[in-house]
């Protein structure tokens, strides 16, 4: 390790600093710490989720337990590009069967679970140590960086489960919305396991490809921790300055050897013409000041002001104030002036708190009451599960929803007839019949509070609330075929279209719309 071919400066940092030097060393060589650690984990992760097909929780855990040995290959391409030797792809793979040897069974056991990994797997790997030696260097590294290392642990796994929660939340907005309507958490309770283990290892898949980008940040801010905590023990930046020195001088050595062969004559002469005073002379014996003496005469001098003022203050005082003047002033006053000043001062920081206290818990049931009545129509969804019958309605009725008429004036009397006579001629008006017959039953016979704005999905979720089984099964079929007619243009098989007729009749009886 030469300090002189380092690819960063080298100087002390603080923790937070040292941490982002990792994170720009990671982006630096982010192609080739990507590309080995994907290439390397991957068949692994895909070997455990063969074997374990049936256990996709088990597979991951695997995987994730296994990330202490995965973590040496970025230590090794980083501790390489740190000093200007970087290794190419194949270099670095080759090294990883070696990597792995020294110390594996302890990474994997009593040392996995330790916050400071990152920051301590260096003195394994690059300084080779074991036992009581390395028990001595941790001592020394942990000195003023275990708290920077526990921290980078902590935030890195609130960090990686973030990403991987955001990756599934981005699969679940790209679903189409049908898929997104058949699943409810009804489904997910009732559908045997087996049917969702796909889906189980698409999410571990998700957490996999997080390693694979935030793994290598992770084992740089440790690395760089490590490193400017050697730079302050070893000096590594004082050392530098010498050797640039020393380089400086080296073009100027001859000239200074010739000056020094020059002046030695000179100073021989002098130094003979001088008197030697040796430490014994009666001049030196005869000082009056000893070593006792003037640590003392310093003390002295250390306790006395201006080095030290002490003065004892027993009330508030802001800024700075001159004690004298004050009293000077304040022997002018009167006395029940005085006294009537001495009363508020002693009062008045106890009204500020108290007044502040009150600000506060004003803004507190402030900011509730405004929460409260902002989310209004929310809480009272969760207040009231089951909408009464012999409560009114008291706002108007809406007319229209997804731009159809739902007065009742417009319907005909035969629902389930009509758009039987319609299905051959004009199949599109049938199913809108039947789609806004329903919208119209739900609004006047059962009261429910549909909105202009409202999707599909949120009237299945109001349906849903009836606890009505037969009223819900029939709405998601019918739903699910107007939404195939309104946004793909697909109209319902003709064994569809007569089950709609026939399970309206069941609903509804056979020829009433009103």
């Amino acid at each position: 390790m030469r300090l002189s071919d380092a690819s960063v400066v080298i100087r002390p940092r603080n923790h937070w600093e040292a941490m982002d030097l990792g994170v720009l060393l990671s982006q630096r060589h982010r192609r080739l710490l990507m590309t080995s650690w994907a290439i390397v984990t991957l068949p692994i992760f895909a070997l455990l989720s063969w074997a374990l097909w049936d256990s996709p929780s088990l597979a991951v855990f695997i995987f994730w337990w296994l990330k202490p040995a995965f973590e040496r290959l970025p230590l090794y391409i980083l501790s390489k590009a740190m000093f200007g030797e970087t290794p190419t792809l194949k270099q670095a793979l080759r090294q990883w069967p070696r990597l792995l040897k020294p110390q594996l069974l302890a990474s994997l056991t009593w040392r996995r679970l330790s916050l400071s990994r990152s920051f301590l797997m260096p003195v394994v790997q690059l300084e080779g140590l074991n036992g009581q030696a390395r028990q001595q260097r941790l001592q020394v590294l942990l000195q003023r960086n275990a708290g920077a290392a526990r921290w980078l642990t902590i935030i890195g796994v609130h960090l990686e489960s973030a990403l991987w929660i955001g990756l599934m939340v981005l699969f679940y907005l790209l679903l189409p919305q049908q898929t997104e309507l058949d699943w409810s958490w009804q489904t997910l309770i009732t559908a045997t396991q087996q049917d969702w283990r796909w889906l189980e290892h698409l999410t571990n898949v998700f957490y996999v490809l997080v390693l694979v980008v935030w793994e290598p940040i992770y084992v740089a801010c440790g690395f760089s921790l490590y490193l400017n905590r050697r730079t302050v023990l070893e000096a590594w930046d004082i050392e530098l300055v010498f050797r640039r020195l020393r380089q400086r001088l080296a073009s100027t050595a001859g000239v200074l050897l010739m000056a020094a062969l020059l002046w030695v004559p000179v100073t021989q002469s002098t130094w003979a013409a001088e008197p030697v005073t040796s430490p014994d002379a009666p001049r030196l014996l005869e000082q009056p000041l000893t070593s006792q003496a003037s640590r003392d005469s310093i003390k002295a001098l250390l306790d006395q002001p201006p080095f030290k003022n002490k003065e004892s203050v027993t009330r508030y005082r802001f800024g700075e104030e001159n004690p004298a003047a004050e009293k000077a002033g304040d022997d002018k006053l009167p006395a029940w002036l005085r006294a009537l000043l001495k009363l508020l001062e002693a009062q008045r920081f106890g009204a500020i708190a108290t007044l502040i206290e009150v600000v506060l818990w004003g803004a507190v049931i402030g900011a509730v009451v405004l929460v409260i009545w902002r989310y209004r129509d929310w809480l009272r969804t969760f207040v009231r599960r089951r909408p009464s019958s012999t409560n009114k309605i008291d706002r108007p009725l809406p007319q229209q929803a997804f731009g159809l008429d739902l007065t009742r004036e417009t319907l005909p009397a035969d629902i389930a007839g009509s758009a039987e006579s319609l299905w051959q001629s004009h199949p599109r008006e049938a199913l809108g019949l039947l789609y806004r017959a329903l919208l119209s039953h739900l609004l006047h016979d059962y009261n429910m509070a549909l909105k202009p704005a409202d999707t599909e999905g949120q009237v299945l979720e109001r349906i849903e609330r009836l606890q009505q089984p037969a009223l819900l099964a029939f709405s998601r079929n019918l739903t699910g075929h107007w939404q195939n007619m309104a946004y793909g243009h697909r109209l319902p098989p003709g064994p569809a279209q007569q089950e709609l007729s026939d399970g309206w009749r069941e609903l509804f009886g056979p020829g009433a719309s009103r």
